[in-house]
């Protein structure tokens, strides 16, 4: 659980994003989103990007809730409706579990629990151990190749 804690703080595209993960286990997250203006897109709706982060930040804590480092090799995700504010709740599921792949199933809902995006995405489990990764420091953003 402790470890877990840390994995998720390292993720700091979700925290400057604002998104918390409440609730973990094993094969599941929930991701939780105050929305605010910044989350807004061109025409008063919250941008599709942020709905997909938010059920990748839950995503990425199920997958790795296991301890092996699980990257995502696939991901894709179909919008029901569009909110303009109030909480989004992302809900990671596990589907599916091998030694090497694991598919989750997110739901993402608004604060009425109504539907808004469905998100699907599969893994890859690296034979490094989620405790290995926190023992490195994080990672520095590189200068692109050129």
């Amino acid at each position: 659980m402790e470890s877990m804690n840390r994995f998720i703080e390292r993720d700091l595209f979700a925290k400057y994003l604002g998104i918390e993960i409440p609730e973990h286990g094993p094969g599941y997250a929930k991701a939780k989103l105050e929305l605010t203006r910044n989350h807004l897109n061109s025409v008063g709706t919250v941008h599709g990007g942020v709905v997909f982060s938010l059920a990748d930040a839950a995503f990425s804590a199920a997958s790795n809730s296991r301890g092996a480092v699980s990257v995502a090799i696939q991901a894709s995700i179909s919008f029901f409706r569009a909110v303009s504010g109030g909480t989004l709740y992302a809900v990671a599921r596990e589907a599916a579990l091998s030694p090497k792949l694991a598919t989750y199933s997110i739901e993402v809902r608004d604060g009425s629990d109504a539907p808004i995006a469905l998100f699907q995405g599969t893994v890859y489990r690296k034979t490094a151990k989620v405790e290995e990764l926190l023992a490195e420091s994080p990672a520095e953003p590189r200068p692109p190749r050129g």
